[in-house]
């Protein structure tokens, strides 16, 4: 793989045999996101967990204090008195069968989160297909089929994200922007990492947390000495 000038200016300021403290690699994050825009600072934790096994499952989601620094575009599927509650809480796009008839027919994505009451469930398990690859089908595990749809539609404008394993049990997650600084990555990365570790399930044997490792965008990743971790439950 070819790497630009940048980057591999950037490689030389990390030591990449180090196992970074989590308030050095957030610091380290920052100094190597250096692209035009705003870069993301991601954390990718591996687990030792098999995700092939519905009892070593580790999903959920997390209100990050300070947000992502993007703004969050949300869908509503619901009705009535819920339908208002929700735009009244600030919903992108509210509807019901209507909705769901856009997405199908018009391809409609321009949505980062969906939320569903449950009585509208039925309705919107049709588009599965549709939602489900793009991790946007509504899921109570998620916090995103609630009759609350007003403190969920709060909640996912303030930077509610949802973790969850993928197939090579890692978690991907964005915990905020290099413009935060160290401080308020900290506050993040420490509110993820603390909601991972709690959800630990009971058939987990041995190490619970493999590899850690923090990068901004466009820079290399920074590994955490993950005994540092198991301090924030």
């Amino acid at each position: 793989m070819k790497h630009g000038k940048k980057y591999i200016e950037n490689v030389k300021l990390i030591d990449r045999e180090k196992l970074y403290d989590p308030g050095e690699a957030l610091e380290a994050a920052i100094k190597t996101g250096t692209a035009k825009f705003d870069e993301t600072v991601e954390l990718h934790i591996r687990l030792g967990v098999d995700s092939r096994h519905a009892d070593q499952q580790v999903r959920g989601a997390v209100v990050l204090p300070n947000g992502t620094g993007k703004t969050v575009r949300v869908a509503v599927f619901a009705k009535g008195d819920d339908a208002k509650a929700a735009e009244e809480a600030g919903a992108d796009v509210v509807g019901a069968e209507d909705l769901v008839e856009r997405i199908q027919k018009e391809g409609y994505m321009d949505f980062d989160v969906a939320i569903a009451t449950p009585n509208m469930m039925g309705l919107v398990g049709r588009l599965g297909k549709v939602l489900g690859p793009r991790g946007l089908m509504p899921s109570p595990k998620a916090g995103t089929v609630t009759a609350e749809v007003a403190k969920a539609v709060t909640e996912a404008k303030a930077g509610k994200i949802e973790y969850r394993l993928d197939k090579t049990n890692i978690i991907h997650c964005p915990i905020g922007k290099v413009s935060f600084g160290v401080e308020k990555l900290q506050e993040n990365f420490d509110t993820l990492v603390d909601a991972v570790i709690k959800a630990k399930p009971a058939a987990t044997k041995g190490q619970y947390i493999r590899s850690c490792v923090v990068a901004s965008t466009m820079g290399p990743g920074i590994r955490i000495n993950t005994a540092k971790l198991t301090t924030l439950s």
